[in-house]
């Protein structure tokens, strides 16, 4: 598969999980609503995200919040076509990394567009210790961007050794 199938297909087929899992959500929970999944760990809770990660910007003027997210979103995305035009033949793992971190940011941002803030509902907790709620999209830039530094500690670490006198 070429590079742009690789990524095609991996950012088409998160976006699409993410989009279906919230649209559910909306359509069938009242916000703020909670189904048990494994009590005392994991819950589907709808809750509205107006800020980022952890609640980053949550108390800024929506306007500003707007503005802010739709021109990081804007600017994240055009950075990474730009490096899938770039890419190399062999680079599959690191555009595989950069196409779930779009993925996520083009979900989170329709959200964004649509509501103003983004739906969460992965509810992870331990007793009454919670880990704020997230969503597909979350879920793509994390795995994404921890595969995206695993990629390039790598590559740092063989142009390294290739550095290397013998």
């Amino acid at each position: 598969m070429n590079k742009y199938g690789l990524f095609a297909i991996t950012a088409v087929g998160v976006l699409a999980v993410d989009q279906l899992t919230k649209f559910w959500i909306d359509s069938s929970m009242v916000l703020h609503d909670s189904i048990p999944v494994l009590n005392g760990f994991f819950n589907i809770t709808y809750v509205r995200n107006p800020g980022a990660a952890f609640g980053f910007l949550a108390d800024a003027s929506p306007a500003f919040r707007y503005a802010f997210f739709l021109a990081v979103n804007i600017i994240a995305i055009a950075l990474i076509l730009s490096y899938i035009r770039k890419a190399g033949k062999k680079e599959s793992r690191m555009i595989l990394s950069l196409s779930l971190i779009m993925a996520g940011a083009v979900g989170n941002l329709i959200d964004r567009v649509r509501f103003g803030e983004v739906v969460d509902f992965l509810d992870f907790y331990i007793g009454s210790i919670h880990w704020p709620a997230f969503n597909v999209a979350d879920s793509s830039i994390t795995v994404g961007a921890f595969f995206l530094i695993w990629e390039l500690w790598k590559q740092g670490k063989e142009s390294h050794q290739l550095s290397k006198p013998t």
